[in-house]
Parts: structure tokens; C-alpha cells; sequence
């Protein structure tokens, strides 16, 4: 835990990092994105029936592989944010942070004192009680805050958003960013297009980087997605990543029977 977050060291030089998304539960199949070479996993409490204790599994395997495992927390809570970070996460993903008020929620949420508001205890991240001092300078310089903006008014208020000390980056929500535009998933949509095309205006001059997840397997949307300067971009998620593998194979099989 006291090594240098390499994934940390990338976003400060707005260098690309590609990752996933692990929404099974499942210790075999977070092994294999492990192998995989991504650059980080991010690990979804917001929108599977993943737990505390699964979550602290999957950090382990994660950081035993020598990856950086991060967790979209299902909400901007101080109390769900410090028991993830002290299960060992080097970092979160935040949803649906909207103003600036909630980004230095985040990032109060993560940081001790005097950078945030983070309550001490001793747990996994801290060596069970035997390595909090070097924790607490690890934390301090290496965690990880990735904001999502998936809501037009976070959209609007990126600016204010971004000038958070703390703040490492921000990612897309795609789904919920057109859903708040009462379009869900209608992504070619004119006013969807848009919003993406505003959020892509703004990695040229923002300090910090910008991500997108790439939902379902497309090596075209990922390429145009690193050409309009994304650095923090997440391809893919184990589910999406079985199911379609799936389908294709049932779709091959049926062509030759």
C-alpha cells in the first residue's frame, strides 16, 4: 500500500491510463481482468449487489496483482467512502457530483486532516493497526478521486467542479448524462451528442484529466474517444465482457449448424 500509485503518477502528467469494471462479485473472473493488463479496475458498488466484505475481496485480489483497484461507491457518503478506503482501495469513483460543494464532499471524504475531513481508524489499508503513519502519507499523495459527471447540471458546472484541490479527474456517465436529458441512452440523439461534445471541449485547457467508459466492446468509439484527448478511459466491464462473448459465440454457432 506504500508503494507509489503509478495510476496516480499518469493522471498528474495527463498521461492515458485505460482500465475496466468488475460487476460480478466473482474472485475467479476479477482474477482474470487482473491478468488482462489493464491499467486499473474499478470495482461497482453503485449498481451491482456487490457488498463490503465481496468489495474488500476484490480489492485484495486487485492490489495482490500488483493492479490499482479503485470502487465507484454507490454515493457520495463519508461513511461509505472512509470504510472503502480503509479496506485497502487506492481510490474512488464518485457519482453523480454535480457542484463544488460535493466535489470537496469526495475529496474531504478521502484525505485526513488538514487536506480533508477523513475520520482515522485502523484497518486493512492501515496494516491492521501497524502501519498508520505510513499510510496516512501514502493517502495523502497517492489516493485516487475520479468525480463522474452524468448529470447536465454536473455537465454545467464542470468548471467549478474540476478547480477542486484534490479532485484527480472526471469520467462520463454516459447513461445517466442522457438520461438527464430525458433521452436514456439515446447516445446519436442531437442534444446527447452534444453534451459529450462540451465534455470533450473541455480536456484541451482543464489542469485535470477527463474519462469516458466505453460500456460495450468498440474499438472505433474507443480510438475517437483517446483522439479527443480522454486519459482516464474505461473499456469494457467483466459482465458486458462475458455476455457479449456469449452471444457471439451462440451468433457463430447457429451460422455454422
Amino acid at each position: 500500500m506504500i508503494m507509489p500509485n503509478i495510476v496516480k503518477e499518469k493522471l498528474t502528467n495527463k498521461l492515458l491510463t485505460i482500465g475496466s469494471w468488475i460487476s460480478f462479485g466473482y474472485t475467479p473472473i476479477c482474477e482474470i481482468m487482473c491478468s488482462a493488463g489493464f491499467d486499473w479496475l474499478v470495482i461497482d458498488m453503485e449498481h451491482t449487489s456487490i457488498d463490503y466484505e465481496k468489495a474488500q475481496e476484490l480489492i485484495q485480489i486487485i492490489s495482490l496483482s500488483n493492479n490499482v483497484p479503485l470502487v465507484r461507491v454507490g454515493k457520495n457518503d463519508e461513511l461509505i467512502i472512509k470504510r472503502i478506503m480503509d479496506s485497502g482501495a487506492h481510490g474512488v469513483v464518485v457519482p453523480m457530483v454535480n457542484n463544488r460543494l460535493e466535489a470537496e464532499m469526495a475529496v474531504n471524504a478521502v484525505k485526513y486532516p488538514p487536506i480533508g475531513k477523513r475520520g482515522v481508524g485502523l484497518f486493512r489499508a492501515q496494516n491492521y493497526g501497524l502501519g498508520f503513519s505510513d499510510y496516512y502519507s501514502w493517502v495523502q499523495e497517492n489516493s485516487i478521486v475520479i468525480v463522474q459527471i452524468e448529470h447536465i447540471d454536473g455537465l454545467n458546472n464542470i468548471d467549478e467542479i474540476l478547480s477542486v484541490d484534490g479532485v484527480d479527474g472526471f469520467i462520463i456517465g454516459p447513461y445517466d448524462l442522457s438520461a438527464s436529458l430525458g433521452k436514456p441512452g439515446e447516445f446519436n440523439d442531437p442534444e446527447v451528442a452534444s453534451a459529450f461534445a462540451y465534455a470533450s471541449s473541455k480536456l484541451k485547457d482543464s489542469p485535470k484529466v477527463g474519462g469516458f467508459h466505453v460500456v460495450h466492446s468498440n474499438h472505433e468509439l474507443l480510438k475517437s474517444k483517446i483522439e479527443e484527448g480522454f486519459k482516464f478511459i474505461a473499456y469494457g466491464d467483466d459482465m458486458v465482457f462475458f455476455a457479449e462473448k456469449i452471444r457471439d459465440e451462440k451468433s457463430a454457432i447457429s451460422n455454422i449448424i
